[in-house]
This record gives C-alpha cells, sequence and structure tokens, in this order.
C-alpha cells in the first residue's frame, strides 16, 4: 500500500516513517509539512494511506480531509486528545493515535488498518456490522477533555438523548457526545441488539422479559414491535 505522512513536525515525519518501515506491505511515496503541498499531490498521484496530524498552520488535518473529494484511509496521529469524538463522523478514519507514538500502539492501528483494507477488498463496507472476533473489546470516549476507555463486555444500555448518548455499564455510566449509530457500528452484534429506536442492549445481562419490555438491573427497557422478533431468537428458550 501506497502512504504518504502530513506533519509539520520533521521530527514526527522521521518517526512515524521508521514506524512504517517495519511493516513490509506499507510504501511510503511521499512526505509533507503542510497539506496544502499534499493535496496538490494527491491529485496527481494514488495513495492508499495518508499517515496525518491535525494540527499544523494554516490548514488542519479536518481541512485536508473536507477538501478531498474521495480521501483514502486515513490514520491520524496528534499530540490532542481533544479531536477523538471529532474523528468518529469520518468514515475514512482507520485510527486515531496520540503522541507520543509507541510501537505497540502502532501496530494495533496498522491491524485496523489491514482490516479495514480487506474488508474493502471483500466488497463491504466500514459500516457493516461486525462480530467480536473483527473488534478490539473495548473503545474511548471523550469525558472532560479525557480519554475513558470503556470495556465493551461491561456495557448494559446505552440510551439515546437528543445529540447525546448515555453508555451504562455494570458499574457507572457516560454521557458522551455523538449518535447512537455511530456506537452501535462499534459494538459486536453477538451480544448486543437495538431494540427501539434510542435503546441498544447487551442481551447477556437481560435478568427478565415480560410484554414488551426487558429488566436489565434495575432498569426496565421497552421493546419496539417491530425488533422483538429477533430479541426473542436470541434467547436460548426451553
Amino acid at each position: 500500500m501506497n502512504c504518504i505522512i502530513i506533519d509539520d513536525e520533521m521530527m514526527a515525519r522521521a518517526i512515524i516513517a521508521q514506524m512504517i518501515s517495519l511493516h513490509t506491505e506499507l510504501n511510503v511515496i511521499g512526505e509533507f509539512s503542510n497539506a496544502i503541498e499534499a493535496i496538490k499531490y494527491l491529485n496527481k498521484n494514488e495513495v492508499d494511506v495518508v499517515f496525518l496530524d491535525i494540527h499544523m498552520p494554516d490548514f488542519t488535518g479536518f481541512d485536508f480531509i473536507n477538501t478531498i473529494k474521495n480521501p483514502p484511509k486515513i490514520v491520524l496521529i496528534t499530540s490532542d486528545k481533544n479531536f477523538a469524538i471529532n474523528a468518529f463522523e469520518y468514515d475514512c478514519i482507520v485510527d486515531y493515535i496520540v503522541k507520543p507514538i509507541t510501537e505497540e500502539r502502532f501496530e494495533k492501528a496498522m491491524q485496523k488498518l489491514n482490516w479495514r483494507i480487506d474488508t474493502t477488498k471483500n466488497g463491504n463496507t466500514p459500516n457493516d456490522k461486525k462480530t467480536s472476533a473483527d473488534k478490539t473489546n473495548e473503545f474511548y470516549v471523550n469525558i472532560n477533555n479525557r480519554l475513558i476507555k470503556i470495556d465493551i463486555p461491561t456495557i448494559t444500555i446505552v440510551i439515546a438523548k437528543g445529540d447525546y448518548i448515555s453508555i451504562k455499564t455494570d458499574t457507572t455510566s457516560y454521557t458522551v457526545h455523538t449518535t447512537l449509530k455511530k456506537i452501535e457500528e462499534k459494538l459486536p452484534n453477538e451480544l448486543f441488539l437495538k431494540i427501539h429506536r434510542s435503546y441498544i442492549i447487551n442481551t447477556k445481562k437481560i435478568i427478565d422479559i415480560e410484554d414488551n419490555s426487558v429488566l436489565i438491573g434495575k432498569d426496565v427497557i421497552p421493546v419496539s414491535r417491530g425488533n422483538k422478533p429477533e430479541l426473542m431468537k436470541r434467547l436460548n428458550l426451553l
């Protein structure tokens, strides 16, 4: 895969290039200190992956993505943790790495990149529902400018509340500015089910079902008529 590096810091570009050199499937064909020059290059050359800094003078990484009509796969690499939620809004973004970069973290990004490339070749879209074998067991949410890790198996309920969602786990709950659809894409299909337009539940956490509602912990969750047949299929009935 042909790739380019866009970062205004020369040392950062050197570190990323060194990380890339450990992966024979990647071939660096260009390095740029600003996004404008990179856009000019992309107008004439085909690139599979862009390793992109967010904060650059005059033209940010998000400006770069919004300018390109059909952006390639993007791996964001930045010293700023505060834009992780923004990154969820772009299907082209494969991963979000916070500097300083470690080999272990870069390797995880490459695993995600290779999976995304494979699914594209097989005719699937990045938004296709995935099983737990295709996913990691956690994701991160931005809470008061901190990235908080949530272990997916501990999630009990996800509730849509306007422009926010509430993620309830076995021990606590989090309010996040994102959409129910974005979270649904990150949850393994065999564990989670959308049972109502505003609710996703972990089917393994169900305590009781009565009429058109389920009990999870102390929460009674409505089940829509259209989603109830799928819920009943999930149950191991005697």
